[in-house]
Parts: C-alpha cells; sequence; structure tokens
C-alpha cells in the first residue's frame, strides 16, 4: 500500500508540474514520454534499447518537425516500441500530411498514427485540462490491481485519451473499460500491439518488430 501511495504522490506532483508549465508557457511541440525512475524502467516491457530508441525518435522528429514546421501549429508525439502517436493540431492538410512524412523518415520509426487535428491550437485551458485528464488516468490504472500500470502510455488531447502499450487482449479491454469510466475522459483510442498469454509470460518469445494495431477508438 505504501508503495501504491508513493506511486500515486509522484503522478500527482509530475501533474501539477506539467500544469504548471502549461499555465507559464506555450510549447508549440511537445514530446511525449513519462518520467521514469529505476522501478519504472524496471517493469517496462519494452527492452532497455527500444525505450532508449524511443527516446531518440522523439528527439530527432522534434528537431525536424521544428525545422521545417515552425510554430504554425502545436504538435506533440510519443514514440513507444517504435510507433509514433502524432496528436495536437496544424492549421491545414498539408501541415498535417507534412509533419507526418518528416516522422515517418526518422531512423528507427516503424509506424506512425497521425491524429493531429487540423485546426486552430488549443487553448492554454484545454491543455491543462488534458494534463488532468491524463494525470487521473493513471492514478487509475494505478488504483486496478490486474493491470500492470507501467505497461501503459497515456496521452490525452482535446479530451480524447489514447492508449499505447505492450498488452494482452485481455489487459486491453479491461484498461479500456477503466480509462472509459474516468472522469473528464471524452474518447478512448487504443493504439495497442497485443502480445498472446504466452509471450507475456515469457514462455514464447516476444515479437521483435510487432504488427502494431490501427487507431481504434472505443467510445466515450
Amino acid at each position: 500500500m505504501k508503495h501504491v501511495a508513493m506511486k500515486r504522490l509522484a503522478l500527482s506532483i509530475g501533474a501539477a508540474a506539467l500544469l504548471s508549465g502549461a499555465l507559464t508557457a506555450c510549447v508549440p511541440l511537445v514530446v511525449g514520454g513519462a518520467v521514469a525512475g529505476g522501478s519504472m524502467l524496471a517493469t517496462d516491457r519494452r527492452t532497455s534499447g527500444t525505450q532508449l530508441e524511443d527516446e531518440g525518435i522523439e528527439l530527432r522528429a522534434l528537431s525536424r518537425i521544428r525545422s521545417n514546421v515552425g510554430e504554425r501549429g502545436h504538435v506533440s508525439l510519443t514514440s513507444y516500441n517504435r510507433q509514433v502517436l502524432l496528436t495536437g493540431e496544424v492549421p491545414n492538410a498539408q501541415d498535417k500530411q507534412l509533419v507526418e512524412q518528416i516522422v515517418s523518415r526518422v531512423e528507427n520509426v516503424n509506424s506512425v498514427v497521425n491524429e493531429l487535428a487540423v485546426m486552430g491550437n488549443s487553448s492554454l485551458t484545454q491543455r491543462s485540462s488534458d494534463i488532468l485528464v491524463t494525470g487521473n488516468v493513471k492514478a487509475r490504472l494505478l488504483d486496478a490491481r490486474d493491470l500492470q500500470s507501467n505497461a501503459f502510455k497515456v496521452v490525452t488531447a482535446r479530451g480524447i485519451t489514447y492508449l499505447m502499450g505492450l498488452v494482452t487482449q485481455r489487459e486491453a479491454d479491461r484498461a479500456t473499460a477503466v480509462v472509459r469510466a474516468t472522469t473528464g475522459v471524452q474518447k478512448v483510442v487504443r493504439i495497442f500491439e497485443i502480445l498472446s498469454e504466452g509471450e507475456l509470460a515469457g514462455t514464447l518469445p516476444m515479437p521483435a518488430k510487432p504488427q502494431p494495431a490501427a487507431a481504434k477508438p472505443s467510445g466515450g
């Protein structure tokens, strides 16, 4: 119980820090990812090499987007197991396609899920709300004792919560139910890579490059 309480506190502190940043500055490009201590890394289902590759993908993609798009839009990107999720807003369809092309050419990227909206940049109020929703979702996943919360990457944009991770079908369905019931979540979109129970248990080899599932809305 003490360990769970400490992790919930860490989530609260992290959400507060991100919220503070959102209220004091406008950052047009955002790199995804969570603060990870030793215990977090130890339970990550990606290999350590893949985790480093994901960090490199985010940094390289961010730099290239900044060079080509500048501040025309508000683009967030999250890489998990070499699959990149793009969220945020861009002013036109051409920029949406340009960002996807830039990211798809980054070294080690396997696939890109382009969820960029063609519209004006979201407000600081909306971004702050999204940060709080993400924090609430992570806390709910942590409270679900039949789930390994660190197996999920959570991203929220304009009230839509995206779930990424290497999970079994049971975990995917259970997490979706938990997240859908979280206050502030308007819709859940699943971008999971599904493992068999044998792969998860280690009785079968983990696939080197799992085939990513397409973004799958799961309702509000």
